[in-house]
């Protein structure tokens, strides 16, 4: 029988995933546990009258990177975030935005042993599915109001989003660190904060609440985009104010640091 040559073939690599990278903070001490590897994405569809980022609400507003070069700088720093007891945190703008891109990344992380931490609003929770999540270690979740007219007024968008992806992460009993930005008239309704904290306690997986005192660190970005800050007049929180929220949370047997 003659001898018939066939072509090699070769399984096709799948195309490298790529995605808009804001910035990058090394050395991160507020986004999760030890010290982290912050990676802040471009793109969110919320509109927080107090976002702090407001340069990074477009995708445009950052440069396209593959994940295996933004996996390649996260591992030169992996040691360095093993021995503080750190990780990588992906934030934004809202990572949800892209989530193909944040499951290469989560998924490079896991494979270097590196804890990783989710930071979003919970409002595309829908876009996390089951293969992303399997590769997040905690869910650092905002929200932000916990009345349908106060959440839309502030974000622009609705509240019930957020809450479903809420209820979604404790039947999976993934673990959460929740956040709630205290803004003097706007979030500061003692009663919406209480029911927000028996939600919160209702779930069995939040870990720690973080009450945030309002800031406007971010009213410059505002400014140099040509954009009006309408929380200009808005002072911080009193700080018996914000120690009465937090004593809400902790009321409810929720941990408060």
């Amino acid at each position: 029988m003659t001898g018939i040559d066939i072509p090699s073939v070769r399984a096709a690599s799948p195309p490298p995933v790529s995605g808009w990278v804001h910035s990058v903070e090394t050395g991160g001490t507020v986004d999760g546990p030890g010290i982290r590897y912050v990676l802040f994405l471009a793109g969110c569809p919320l509109r927080c009258l107090y976002c702090h980022n407001p340069d990074t609400q477009h995708m445009h507003d950052g440069r396209r990177i593959d994940a295996a070069d933004v996996l390649a700088d996260i591992e030169a720093t992996a040691g360095f975030l093993r021995h503080g007891h750190g990780g990588v945190t992906l934030s934004g703008g809202e990572p949800l935005v892209q989530p193909e891109f944040c499951a290469a990344i989560l998924r490079g992380c896991k494979a270097m042993g590196l804890h990783t931490a989710l930071d979003t609003s919970g409002f595309l929770g829908n876009h996390a599915d089951d293969y992303l999540l399997a590769d997040v270690d905690l869910v650092l979740l905002d929200i932000k109001a916990f009345k349908e007219s106060t959440y839309r007024e502030l974000t622009g968008a609705p509240l019930r989003p957020t809450l479903e992806f809420a209820e979604r992460l404790a039947l999976m009993r993934k673990p959460v660190w929740l956040r709630y930005v205290l803004v003097p008239g706007l979030t500061d309704d003692l009663g919406q904060i209480a029911g927000l904290a028996e939600f919160a306690a209702g779930l069995g997986n939040v870990e720690r609440v973080d009450v945030l005192p309002f800031h406007k660190m971010g009213e410059h970005k505002w400014q140099a985009l040509g954009r009006p800050y309408r929380l200009a007049r808005t002072q911080p929180p009193d700080p018996a104010l914000t120690a009465r929220v937090r004593g809400l949370f902790r009321d409810a047997g929720l941990n408060v640091p």
